[in-house]
């Protein structure tokens, strides 16, 4: 038993008696809560003077005049956590009445408990009455978070594998193993779809959502089978498969000589391989990689994968490579290059190339000559400009293209929540007059259902949106830590770019790397 006190009411006045209990006296910081709660007077003096002396057999004097008899009452706590409601109850003074199960709950309702309140232990303390006892009276239900859904890929999908730098400083282009082969059958993903979670409510009754969970679908191409259940992709063919902005793609590889008057241009869903060279004014597109063991005159090719050049590009002003994963060339000059990836080369002369990650030029040569290269995370030359002097711009930071995918995704996000904002009360009334049995024409219920197709499309674009924004702002952090790394040296007349700060090198150094830092443009050590 726990201990505790009572308020003892006789014709010399009003008096406070302990009753101890297996741990001994009831503590004064209880004692005065209880005192200052039910507004009966006392010297804090003598109520300590009394407590030190512990007791039990001597009340405790509190007031010279007779107060009004005190019913037997609880104080009710709430955790922080506002899923637990605790009772402690005390016993009634002198003449005082007992509390009943009405009461109780009366005295929940003031403390705003309102939710989980356990009928079976109000019932125990009534039956028991141990007072000064913690009784939990109420519990929330708490939230049962969900799970997100999950795509497991069972192939690699790792499209950061770069050519290797021999001892000797010259880069192997020849074996790079950048395919993923397949056969017919075989699994090539599964999706755990989402859980959605179930709210919860505190001892207030106030309702407690879960997060919402993300949703994810299975994105493929052609050549690959969807199980029913929506959860499993197989390919359907022999081949080799990639994984393109969450895409799997599976194809047959196809190979030729050369890209000129033999073959006309290529236009071809998968990946194609050119053993010999891709001749000036003739185009490779495809979905997939293009790999090239020749030469690439002023010709363009444009892969939704990665671009190998075996031997490099002479684009003579013309030749432009677009590709939507990385570009590896032994070297670049006079040409377009834009990559997705990185871009991995020996040499860059009088070319504009951009990269959505990083470009690296760092073999025995490894220059950058003339011409504008661009980065989203880190360029890594040996060689920035020359010493003729020539113009040369390089630039790392946010990509340009990111920013405007981003302002075009804010726009239509805002749009579609404009929309759906104006479409959702019109089905939701609709629905309640249905429910109430309101007969519609013919011609209401197309304009009804086609209301709520416009509403589910709607949200499907903002779930899609979303993800994509949120991919983005991913990408744009990366940022942040941008930098041009050179091993060697940097000579005058070069203009530097750093996000949105600039500097021209006025004279050349070396061993260098260049970020921005408080507003502009540093130099600071490898």
């Amino acid at each position: 038993m726990n201990p505790y006190f009572q308020i003892e009411i006789n014709d010399h006045g009003t008096f406070l008696k302990l009753i101890p209990g297996d741990s001994g006296l009831p503590s004064i910081q209880e004692a005065m809560n209880y005192l200052d709660a039910k507004k009966v007077p006392y010297d804090v003096g003598v109520l300590g003077a009394f407590f030190k002396q512990g007791d039990p057999d001597k009340l405790i004097p509190l007031s010279k005049n007779r107060i009004y008899a005190v019913a037997e009452g609880s104080v009710i706590r709430v955790s922080e956590d506002k899923m637990t409601a605790t009772a402690r109850f005390y016993p009634p003074s002198t003449g005082g009445r007992p509390i009943t199960k009405e009461e109780i709950y009366s005295e929940c309702r003031l403390a705003k408990v309102v939710f989980g309140i356990d009928d079976k232990v109000i019932d125990q303390f009534l039956a028991e009455k141990k007072y000064a006892t913690d009784y939990v009276i109420a519990k929330g239900t708490p939230t049962v978070e969900g799970r997100d859904a999950s795509i497991e890929y069972h192939f690699n999908t790792n499209n950061k594998v770069r050519p290797t730098l021999n001892e000797d400083g010259t880069v192997d282009f020849f074996n790079l193993n950048l395919v993923n082969h397949c056969t017919a059958g075989m699994v090539l993903a599964t999706l755990t779809p989402a859980v959605k979670g179930e709210a919860g409510t505190d001892v207030f009754g106030t309702v407690l959502k879960p997060r919402d969970v993300k949703r994810m679908a299975l994105q493929f191409g052609l050549n690959i089978d969807l199980s029913e259940d929506r959860c499993t992709i197989t390919s359907r063919v022999n081949g080799h498969v990639t994984l393109v902005g969450g895409k799997v793609f599976v194809s047959d590889v196809m190979q030729v000589n050369n890209v000129d008057n033999s073959t006309g241009n290529i236009d071809y869903q998968g990946n194609v391989v050119v053993e010999g060279d891709v001749h000036s004014n003739f185009s490779i597109r495809t979905t997939g990689d293009v790999e090239v063991r020749g030469v690439v005159e002023g010709a363009t090719i444009e892969a939704g994968g990665n671009i190998i050049l075996v031997r490099g590009i002479n684009g003579m002003g013309k030749g432009c490579l677009k590709a939507g994963g990385n570009v590896i060339s032994k070297f670049m000059e006079n040409c377009t290059v834009e990559a997705g990836g990185y871009v991995e080369t020996n040499s860059i002369l009088h070319s504009r190339v951009h990269a959505g990650t990083e470009i690296n030029v760092m073999s025995n040569k490894g220059f950058i000559t003339g011409g504008e290269v661009t980065a989203t995370a880190r360029i890594r030359v040996k060689t920035l400009g020359s010493q003729m002097g020539a113009d040369t711009k390089v630039m790392v930071g946010v990509d340009p293209q990111v920013l405007s995918r981003m302002g075009e995704l804010n726009k239509e996000i805002q749009d579609l929540q404009k929309n759906l904002k104006a479409m959702l009360p019109v089905l939701d009334a609709t629905k309640k007059k249905l429910a109430a049995g309101v007969k519609m024409t013919p011609d209401q219920v197309k304009q009804i259902q086609a209301l709520a197709l416009n509403v589910k499309n709607s949200q499907d674009k903002l779930i899609a949106d979303n993800e994509e924004l949120e991919g983005l702002k991913e990408r744009m952090e990366e940022g942040s830590t941008a930098s041009v790394d050179v091993s060697g040296e940097v000579f005058q007349g070069v203009v530097i770019t750093v996000s949105d700060v600039s500097m021209i090198i006025k004279d050349t150094v070396r061993y260098c790397r260049f970020v921005k830092e408080k507003g502009d443009v540093r130099i600071a050590a490898m």
